[in-house]
């Protein structure tokens, strides 16, 4: 799906949000004034706060799809993980400002009076919010929209939220019990919780998260697959917005290649990729591998047993011995559980002590998507 597409996906979802919502919160109000009911008012407030998150998502979506340009050469696709923040913070006030007159009716109860048409209302949201959150999250996963997903997730909250409403009218009309003020503390409680999750995977994706494994492994393996590489390593996605990544990778060629073959291969596996995934390759590296020298091979295997006897060395690739200047040259992915320092100091004198006539330079790569 190309980004014309997804926008108009985008759009069209957030406006059938925003008009369901609208309808929602306005019968809500209505009902809740009605009858004094704290929990539908707070229930038709948090309606009127999709509704608005609806908008949001719409002007994030709008923007982010602006054309690269000369002060932003890779677009401006984050700016709807912006949106989506912008949004978590609108969720997580509501859920204050209702926990706060929730908390406000405890201690000045006020009894509410509900009718069959308040229920029938407050029954029918139920539904209708059901459906429009699985609707809402389905369309987000399709576009991969976070705004869209995190608008979904809290629907079908919202869904629950208004059972629960539905729930304690019903058990006061029955029983002149009133939890009405109390399932408000609920919602409440249930709002911030889905305010905060949304700010936290927001933020993840603004920060920079682990890419997800299965997409790597799919890059690593296309790429592997390809003779004459004989493995990829150090691959690292930079997200510039929903469906617009870019990546370095290594890979790993006999020492026997020429540059124009280097090349050629290289721009295969690029087109490759981007055709397969969807990821642009902006930089493809190169291991040099010893095909000529049994010496080699046999100190390789040895060096690759003596590191990855560590726990925290989780991967040990792009090995060379260049015999003429006695140099050794590897990397090694180092876990987070040891400070990437203290892990090179260990290895170089295990390595100086085991081939102390030759030169040793160890690289530490981050582990980022080791799988």
């Amino acid at each position: 799906m190309d980004s014309t597409q997804r926008e108009k996906v985008v759009i069209k979802t957030s406006v059938i949000g925003i008009i369901a919502n609208i309808f929602l919160s306005a019968f809500k109000a209505l009902v809740g004034l009605a009858s004094h009911s704290i929990a539908v008012i707070l229930d038709a407030v948090n309606n009127l706060s999709d509704a608005l998150s609806s908008v949001i998502t719409i002007v994030g979506a709008k923007l982010s799809s602006k054309a690269p340009d000369k002060k932003h050469p890779l677009g401006y696709g984050r700016i709807e993980y912006l949106s989506a923040m912008i949004v978590a913070g609108i969720v997580l006030y509501a859920g204050i400002t209702s926990l706060v007159e929730s908390v406000k009716k405890i201690i000045h109860p006020e009894a509410a009076e509900y009718n069959t048409a308040s229920l029938v209302i407050i029954a029918s949201a139920v539904v209708v919010k059901l459906i429009l959150g699985k609707y809402v999250k389905a369309m987000g996963k399709k576009v991969k929209s976070g705004s869209l997903t995190a608008s979904g997730s809290d629907a079908l909250f919202d869904a629950i939220l208004s059972a629960s409403v539905l729930v304690s009218a019903i058990i006061y009309i029955t029983t002149d019990v009133s939890l009405e003020a109390y399932v408000g503390v609920i919602i409440s409680c249930f709002i911030i919780k889905a305010g905060i999750e949304m700010m936290l995977e927001t933020l993840n994706e603004i920060l920079g998260k682990r890419e997800d494994p299965e997409l790597t492994d799919k890059i690593k393996k296309l790429i592997s697959e390809e003779p004459p590489v004989m493995g990829a390593f150090d691959l690292i996605l930079y997200n510039y917005g929903p469906d617009r990544n870019y990546g370095s990778v290594h890979i790993e060629l006999p020492d026997t290649l020429t540059v124009t073959e280097v090349d050629a291969l290289t721009r295969k596996l690029e087109e490759k990729i981007y055709l397969e995934t969807g990821v642009i390759l902006t930089g493809v590296g190169v291991y040099s591998h010893n095909t000529g020298s049994d010496e080699a091979a046999r100190m390789r295997d040895d060096i690759r047993l003596k590191v990855l006897s560590h726990d925290w060395a989780l991967q040990f690739h792009g090995f060379y011995l260049d015999e003429t200047r006695n140099s050794i040259r590897f990397d090694v992915v180092l876990s987070f559980d040891i400070k990437p320092s203290e892990g090179l100091k260990i290895l170089y004198e295990e390595m100086q002590a085991a081939y102390p006539d030759h030169r040793f330079m160890i690289v530490p790569d981050v582990d980022v998507s080791v799988s």
